[in-house]
């Protein structure tokens, strides 16, 4: 009986492990992977799409990842003394998930997936047109992450294939050189440039996709950022001449500003927003969260306007820049028109500007711009507690769409990350930077500042690039732009941080009082509460590398400002008048 037993055992196990050999395997074609996805045209664009939903999480340009730079400069500083005040005060320890931890993953995050696209899409068979928009696509939105990274974080890893994260020794990288990273860039860029289609061709090439011409802007930017301004230049003058498509300032300087006037002439990039009330319910700040009824908004307006509207109160704009606008008036008298569209302070003379033109020209003059109104009868305070001016770019302060603020994702106002004029004062800059000041580099700023009736420049009054300079950087710069992304990386790549003078400079332009009202009184070292510079260290211009991914990952090092360490790489122009 022993010896059945034996048998019939044996022959059970000789039969289970045949039955093994020969399982049957049942694939999910719902839960598709990595694996046995991106083999199609299809598929391939559905990631596209994945990478733009990135740039639209807190970490990148829905609250955090955009904001930070604004703090960084001297337009802006911290009205609630709470968060992003350790951004503010250029003195975060490593530890603070907002701005140590957060664009840094979600900018990955699209890194990611470009990174996809780029691996898979030479073996994919499809036309040559669809290949280079999506291709291009791709090298436009990785390079717009890693731009962020690199002049967020300066030396950071540069994963460029897909398998590196299948292998946990690529996976945990080692930093990479910012010049690395900005020569993967530059090369990227450059590519994008030429196989993206333009903007000329229409439909969603003109609303809102990555084209030649963003590609082009964009890698003007990477080239100033590391002063090859001679190579900067003739991008800048082809994208004037519509080598990239067909830009032109609007007529209206808030138009940039409104939900109802996006993707217009002006514009090179803007990340996409539906407008407010049209989106879901969740609210999706980080990458975890992949509703199917997400709010698709941001909440940079959340920041940036004032808790006596309904805001969180986080950030104001700085007296400087206010005094700035008010130091010259439109040539008809009036104030600078991008005074209302910057900052939400309440003038008396906005009173007479209901339904009718404002400064920028006369009634009846085809280029006549802005439409004031008059809802509010003083200025609203940034903070309740602290006080400060609201910022009113890309908010509801100037747009009147809906009655208070719902604070969250839920505003609609697509986030412009690069605009024309932007093109004209870089161009300008680097004829600057190569033969000093000439009367092409002068037009160039006019034609600026001719939008909003300001009196014409002359070249005689330049005698020096410094002067023309100091007119770029802290005039034309700072008003046509202020408050928005690029003035902290600008305050970089000019050297201000590396200059006693410069960051004496910098340190009064943003003194600030926490005196609960929405104060406006040119400030100095007598009269201000406090300077946001006044804590700086060098080698804090950029933001630490968060402690729990230097944790995680052996191979990575800390920054300068994890280190404390000086970063300094560019000399700063001297100061004139």
């Amino acid at each position: 009986m022993k010896g059945i037993y034996k048998i019939l055992t044996t022959l059970v196990l000789i039969v289970g492990m045949v039955a093994c050999s020969d399982q049957l395997e049942v694939e999910n074609p719902n839960n598709q992977t990595t694996f046995d996805f991106g083999d199609s045209e299809t598929e391939l664009r559905e990631v596209v799409i994945a990478c733009y939903n990135r740039i639209r999480l807190d970490g990148t340009f829905a609250r955090v990842g955009y904001t930070l730079d604004a703090v960084r400069g001297d337009e802006v500083w911290n009205s609630s003394q709470q968060w992003y005040l350790e951004y503010d005060n250029f003195n975060s320890p490593g530890t603070i998930g907002i701005g140590d931890e957060w664009p840094w993953r979600d900018n990955y995050h699209v890194v990611n997936r470009a990174n996809f696209i780029l691996s898979n899409v030479d073996e994919v068979e499809m036309s040559e047109n669809a290949y280079n928009e999506i291709k291009g696509q791709a090298l436009f939105l990785r390079s717009l992450a890693y731009y962020h990274l690199a002049t967020y974080y300066q030396d950071v890893p540069l994963i460029t294939d897909y398998a590196a994260y299948s292998d946990l020794e690529t996976l945990y990288s080692s930093n990479n050189t910012q010049d690395e990273v900005f020569d993967q860039i530059e090369k990227d860029l450059t590519e994008a440039m030429n196989i993206l289609p333009s903007r000329d061709a229409g439909g969603e090439w003109a609303e809102g996709r990555a084209t030649s011409g963003a590609a082009a802007g964009y890698l003007a930017r990477a080239l100033m950022f590391r002063h090859k301004f001679d190579l900067a230049l003739p991008i800048l003058e082809d994208i004037i001449a519509g080598t990239y498509g067909t830009y032109a300032l609007t007529a209206d300087y808030g138009d940039n500003f409104r939900e109802s006037t996006e993707n217009n002439s002006e514009s090179l990039f803007e990340v996409q927003f539906m407008d407010f009330g049209t989106g879901g319910t969740d609210e999706e700040w980080t990458p975890v969260n992949i509703s199917r009824v997400a709010t698709q908004g941001h909440a940079v307006e959340s920041n940036f306007a004032s808790q006596d509207l309904g805001s969180w109160g986080d950030l104001a704009g700085s007296p400087w820049l206010y005094n700035l606008f008010k130091a010259e008036n439109s040539t008809d008298g009036r104030l600078d028109p991008r005074l209302y569209w910057t900052l939400v302070s309440y003038e008396p003379e906005y009173s007479n500007y209901t339904d009718i033109s404002t400064a920028a020209y006369p009634e009846g003059d085809p280029r006549s711009n802005i439409v004031y109104q008059a809802e509010i009868t003083e200025s609203p305070r940034s903070n309740i507690a602290q006080g400060g001016l609201s910022i009113a770019k890309f908010t509801n302060a100037r747009n009147n769409i809906y009655a208070s603020i719902t604070n969250g994702l839920q505003c609609g106002v697509n986030i412009r990350l690069m605009r024309y004029s932007d093109v004209l004062l870089r161009a300008a800059e680097c004829i600057n930077e190569i033969s000093g000041p000439n009367q092409q580099a002068i037009d160039y700023i006019n034609e600026v500042r001719e939008r909003v009736a300001l009196e014409e420049l002359q070249l005689a009054d330049f005698p020096t690039a410094d002067h023309l300079f100091e007119q770029i950087a802290n005039v034309e710069r700072p008003k046509e732009f202020g408050c928005e992304n690029g003035r902290g990386i600008d305050l970089i790549r000019w050297g201000f941080f590396y200059d006693a003078a410069r960051l004496q400079q910098l340190t009064e332009h943003g003194y600030y009082v926490t005196d609960g009202t929405a104060n406006t009184d040119a400030l100095t070292a007598a009269t201000a509460s406090n300077s946001s510079f006044n804590t700086y260290t060098p080698g804090n211009e950029y933001f630490p590398i968060f402690q729990g991914t230097l944790n995680a990952n052996p191979n990575l090092v800390g920054n300068s400002a994890n280190k404390n360490e000086p970063a300094d790489k560019w000399d700063a122009r001297p100061i004139v008048n």
